[in-house]
């Protein structure tokens, strides 16, 4: 993950951020007294409760207005205390970290960011209207919140098609398991309403934040892209594209780019994201690039200049940011707000309370594991939410909501009885964690040699014909 915090913070003493938290705090207050705009004071709603999490991170203690931090403070380099408190979650496209080791609280992530739950009705909607029983990524809460997806759903109804957006910084050669999560189940949209789908790889977010130079992030474009592609999208209704790339050779992508840009404050992208006076003017602008991709005019050789093709972006939570400002923008520069389904985190191996990294090899199973790393990684370092002993775990039981082989089998284990019975038996004491763990390596080790196996048979002119402008086949 990239670090969102720049130089900045990491300098700063805890009176100095006290202080910093003191004047946000003001500042919230005189923008609400003035009835200023929603979107500046969401921005500064958000930056206030990011510095408070920085507080809480650095002092250990929960910031509270006149009561500054003691002179003789221990400053903590380790994040954040270790105690299971009532505390904010972290959420932003760079970092995920949780209070509880039960991972993000999404019901309150819901209300913070002002989205709506995937609830009952939605869910049956979705299968009515495409006549398919809901993926079980929706039927499990993974996909769990959404963004006019009823509106989506409206238009289809009404003979009116719709487009796929998502995508994938490319900050490694090897991907890990928690990032084929929004491909796969783009996939499954883009089969069950028979829609085309843009994918776009930010290998120029990737040279802003990351030590990388522009040639090894395009090459990491071409590589991932590669799995991508391994996990069957139709090449007939399928765009891949290089920021690098198609920035300069689309003119109504980068005029799209420029009038979001227009109607973003400094202020603003510093309240949402978090931005401070030390990062490069490359991070401040690069939010309207992928902004850009939720407007079918950015795509004239799809959508043959189209202005009204509505957007619908399935993607991790933490991306929600960049759309709460594509969304707030799109009104003012007489476009149409793109539609969301969010996705939870894919967790660490080491447990909710983080997602997995691509820096830390042995936090993740990657797409490129062999069978053996599988089994070791799974038995070595995943999670468990079992008791210390035998005994103990047969008469107590586990605990599902926290032992990472459970959680993992809900995402890869599409059985729905089965997940069921292996619920019930790891709670109650029946089955033990390392017969759990089992369970999950016979299930993602053929997996996992499967996409091995497909990858290998995507070729360089393959990718070529995916990052091709070109038409798609669809119909409006």
């Amino acid at each position: 993950m990239t670090d969102c915090q720049g130089d900045g913070e990491g300098t700063m003493s805890p009176m100095e951020l006290f202080e910093k938290l003191n004047a946000q705090g003001e500042k919230v207050r005189s923008l609400k007294s003035a009835k200023a705009e929603k979107a500046e004071i969401d921005a500064a709603v958000q930056l206030l409760l990011k510095l408070k999490v920085d507080y809480k991170q650095m002092t250990g203690q929960d910031y509270k207005a006149g009561c500054p931090p003691s002179e003789n403070l221990i400053v903590s380099n380790n994040g954040p205390a270790a105690d299971d408190c009532d505390g904010e979650d972290l959420v932003d496209p760079w970092n995920v970290s949780a209070s509880s080791t039960k991972g993000v609280d999404y019901d309150k992530l819901i209300v913070r960011f002002g989205s709506s739950k995937i609830d009952k009705e939605l869910l049956e909607r979705i299968e009515k209207v495409s006549g398919q029983r809901a993926h079980h990524f929706l039927r499990r809460g993974i996909f769990f919140s959404h963004r006019d997806m009823h509106q989506i759903l409206d238009a289809y109804e009404k003979h009116k098609s719709f487009y796929l957006y998502t995508g994938r910084g490319p900050s490694s050669e090897a991907m890990h398991v928690g990032h084929l999560i929004p491909f796969i189940f783009t996939k499954w949209l883009q089969d069950v309403f028979d829609i085309p789908l843009v994918v776009q790889m930010t290998d120029d977010e990737k040279y802003l934040w990351k030590d990388l130079t522009l040639e090894e992030c395009h090459r990491f474009t071409v590589e991932n892209a590669k799995d991508i592609i391994a996990c069957g999208f139709d090449v007939n209704k399928t765009f891949i594209f290089s920021d690098l790339d198609y920035m300069g050779a689309s003119p109504q992508f980068y005029r799209n780019v420029v009038k979001v840009q227009k109607h973003v404050t400094f202020n603003q992208v510093k309240g949402i994201f978090g931005f401070t006076d030390s990062d490069c003017i490359g991070k401040i602008s690069f939010p309207a690039i992928q902004a850009a991709p939720s407007f079918s005019s950015s795509f004239p050789q799809i959508f043959g200049g189209k202005k009204d093709v509505p957007c619908l972006i399935p993607c991790a939570i933490d991306q929600d940011p960049y759309f709460r400002m594509t969304r707030d923008v799109a009104p003012r520069i007489g476009l149409l707000k793109p539609a969301l389904l969010h996705s939870t985190f894919f967790p660490a191996l080491q447990g909710a309370q983080t997602k997995m990294s691509a820096s830390d090899p042995n936090s993740s199973i990657f797409l490129t594991d062999t069978p053996k790393q599988i089994k070791n990684k799974i038995n070595k370092h995943a999670f468990s939410g079992g008791k210390d002993t035998v005994e103990e775990h047969r008469k107590y039981g586990g605990n599902t909501e926290v032992d990472v082989s459970f959680l993992y089998l809900t995402f890869f284990l599409e059985d729905d009885e089965k997940l069921e019975k292996i619920k019930e038996d790891y709670t109650s004491g029946a089955l033990l964690t390392g017969e759990l763990k089992k369970i999950l390596i016979e299930t993602l080790q053929p997996m996992i040699a499967q996409h091995q196996e497909r990858r290998k048979q995507v070729t360089d002119e393959m990718v070529q014909q995916f990052m091709t402008p070109r038409p798609l086949n669809y119909k409006f």
